[in-house]
């Protein structure tokens, strides 16, 4: 039956913007969140078959310690250098790709109601079409690089320099079905994605009913 599939929502947006933030709240009402970044770090572990392919391209400079991908030292080397960074996205890309759709299924099985996934470049990667609902989450330019300064380390340029890799605001806010702005406020942004929470339930309901509908006709 069409109620058992869960609904789908991409949580995308710009650099710095709060989607991790988002995502925590959204598990607490009750979402399964898939977080690309945790898929990323699985791919790479040590021993995979891309972890070895981004040792051969790009040398022991950015192996850990501790035998794993040291990510501080792989986005440095890849930062400004377009090639490099599609050269890593293809030997990753394939792999976060087959893990995305095992969560996917593991929480359909599961009976899972709302699925919530974190992809930073949904729209520049082509995922459109695999999600219910996109919600692109915002926030001043200002107010993103100094989170990046402060959680990430970032230099201004550097924040400037990936902001403009990516689409541009205005266009990740016109192709998303709904915009949560992060200005920083966190009772704003508990407020928000109640909100959000709610709409995305209610969304979930109006699709099961459309194709329950949907359903009678076709007997």
């Amino acid at each position: 039956m069409r109620a058992s599939v869960p609904f789908r929502v991409g949580l995308t947006g710009t650099v710095a913007a709060g989607k991790s933030a988002v995502a925590r709240r959204l598990a607490a009402f009750g979402a399964t969140v898939i977080d690309s970044d945790e898929l990323a770090r699985e791919v790479v572990r040590p021993g995979s078959a891309a972890f070895r392919e981004i040792r051969d391209v790009f040398g022991e400079d950015v192996i850990g310690s501790d035998g794993a991908i040291d990510r501080a030292a792989l986005a440095g080397a890849v930062f400004g250098d377009d090639e490099a960074r599609a050269r890593l996205e293809r030997i990753s890309h394939a792999g976060i790709r087959e893990l995305r759709a095992r969560r996917v299924a593991e929480a359909t099985a599961a009976g899972e109601r709302v699925i919530a996934e974190e992809i930073p470049l949904l729209f520049e990667v082509g995922l459109d079409e695999d999600y219910d609902m996109i919600v692109a989450i915002d926030a001043p330019a200002e107010v993103r690089e100094g989170r990046a300064r402060r959680s990430r380390g970032w230099s201004p340029e550097r924040f400037a320099a990936v902001d403009a890799a990516q689409l541009p605001a205005s266009e990740k806010r016109r192709r998303a079905d709904r915009v949560l702005d992060n200005a920083g406020d966190p009772e704003r942004l508990d407020q928000a994605a109640r909100e959000l929470w709610e709409g995305i339930l209610a969304a979930a309901r109006t699709r099961d009913a459309d194709a329950a509908a949907g359903a009678e006709d076709d007997v």
